[in-house]
């Protein structure tokens, strides 16, 4: 099985997001991302959308930016969006993200301080606010690894500081026509999926993403030592949530 370095290196192999994100930016636009996960058929990712401004960014994440504070990480900043508004407000921010072609794209938009590492491997500084938004418990995996992540998310944090995260209840998608619902609660946790990705004809390597619903979010941050406040409800069982020691 492979260890979570390993997990982040064959996913990084590829780094077909970061191809999409690179031939948008040169002007290559062409077709979008295709995603699709384990209980869910293909749709699209239209890249313009991951290249968005302020003002076309759902309220969750407009929130979030709203509420951030002091010196800043953006964990899996993408082309940079966020990096960009926040850098242009006056805020010291630090970018990352495990994918190459997007550390790129962000440097050239004009993202000041980028670095391309898994949030697991970077220890270097203390921030005031961790952003982790487009369902940003999506990079903890499964729910055995949370507690993990949040442990180290704190050791990221200066006294007083927050993290900023969203995430989405999905129960719904295992809704029926009548109402029910198709759980199996023997199995694994409803929202671990299998998430797929491809460009151009090219499939990158499967990834584990993770939908949190608030309780059990909330639960693991009080087993790590850290407080949860829902800050708000998103337009589609999504919300925001505001972390701290």
């Amino acid at each position: 099985m492979l260890n979570q370095v390993q997990y982040d290196k064959k996913i990084m192999e590829k780094d077909i997001f970061g191809k999409a994100l690179l031939d948008y930016q040169l002007g290559n636009y062409s077709e979008d991302i295709i995603t699709w996960t384990n209980i869910s058929d293909k749709d699209e990712l239209p890249l313009p959308y991951l290249f968005r401004d302020y003002s076309e960014m759902p309220k969750l994440e407009r929130k979030a930016l709203q509420l951030t504070k002091g010196k800043v990480l953006d964990v899996g900043c993408g082309s940079g969006s966020h990096a960009l508004y926040l850098q242009e407000k006056g805020f010291e921010v630090k970018a990352i993200d495990i994918s190459q072609g997007a550390i790129k794209v962000a440097k050239q938009r004009g993202v000041l301080d980028t670095e391309c590492i898994s949030l697991l491997d970077y220890s270097e500084e203390q921030f005031d606010t961790i952003l982790l938004l487009m369902n940003g418990t999506g990079i903890f995996q499964e729910v055995q690894q949370v507690a993990s992540y949040l442990k180290h998310l704190k050791s990221l944090l200066k006294p007083n500081g927050q993290l900023l995260i969203d995430s989405s209840d999905i129960k719904y998608m295992y809704e029926d026509e009548d109402g029910g619902r198709w759980l199996n609660l023997s199995g694994r946790y409803y929202g671990e999926l299998d998430y797929y990705l491809s460009y151009k004809g090219e499939e990158e390597t499967p990834m584990k993403w993770l939908y949190l619903d608030f309780e059990m979010l909330k639960t693991a941050c009080l087993t790590v030592g850290l407080n949860c406040e829902k800050v708000m409800h998103g337009e589609h069982f999504d919300y925001l949530v505001r972390i701290k020691k």
